[in-house]
């Protein structure tokens, strides 16, 4: 989900994020590994690259750290921060940009944790454009069985209407390999110029830094 958790990775282990998404014109292939060296933060460093048809292609890097000022604990809440970039380079176009954004994320924990509810609240600085603005995201999942939840979201990074996802994420080896599928569009479009679909695959170690 684009909206985050107020959770991070078990101290002294790693994870790996990785998804492909499908929008009306292009494809994502994102790949974003993050380990915990110091127990509560989480450094990421990743890359994403976006095909078109017509050849076109956008490459992006991302840097982003997160830390915790509350712990998640069950029936109760959790908040952190996190401060990260992404740079963006667009072969088609020869132009290179570099985002910032900072954001807060909080997480609600309800019936014994298989219930949650994620709330974002942030600041992005747009290279390209050169402005700033506000984000939201406000998520939730719901544990239908031991393995499998139903997950949900709403979100704002660009401006204009609010976006939406939908989908289902299942543990194939409890809290070490977990796959998803989602599908998303924005709010008022009717067409499919806005519509996506992604599969993702999220593998976690156990402890093994030094």
């Amino acid at each position: 989900m684009v909206t985050d958790d107020a959770r991070v990775v078990d101290p002294k282990a790693c994870q790996l994020e990785s998804w492909t998404q499908h929008n009306r014109g292009n494809d994502e292939f994102w790949a974003l590994p993050a380990c915990n060296f110091s127990g509560n933060l989480e450094l990421a460093i990743g890359t994403g690259h976006t095909r078109s048809p017509d050849t076109r292609s956008t490459t992006d890097m991302v840097v982003q750290g997160k830390t915790l000022f509350r712990q998640l604990e069950e029936n109760d809440w959790g908040w952190g921060l996190v401060i990260g970039g992404t740079r963006h380079d667009d072969r088609g176009l020869g132009r290179i940009a570099n985002d910032y954004y900072a954001y807060v994320p909080a997480t609600f924990s309800f019936r014994d944790d298989r219930m949650l509810v994620h709330a974002n609240l942030g600041w992005l600085r747009d290279g390209e454009l050169r402005t700033q603005r506000g984000t939201w995201g406000i998520g939730s999942e719901w544990q239908l069985t031991p393995s499998t939840w139903l997950i949900g979201e709403t979100f704002s990074q660009q401006g204009g209407r609010p976006f939406y996802q939908l989908g289902v994420r299942r543990w194939l080896i409890q809290d070490r390999v977990q796959i998803d599928a989602t599908y998303g569009s924005r709010f008022g479009y009717d067409g499919s110029q806005e519509r996506w679909f992604s599969i993702g695959l999220r593998l976690l170690s156990l402890p093994f830094l030094p």
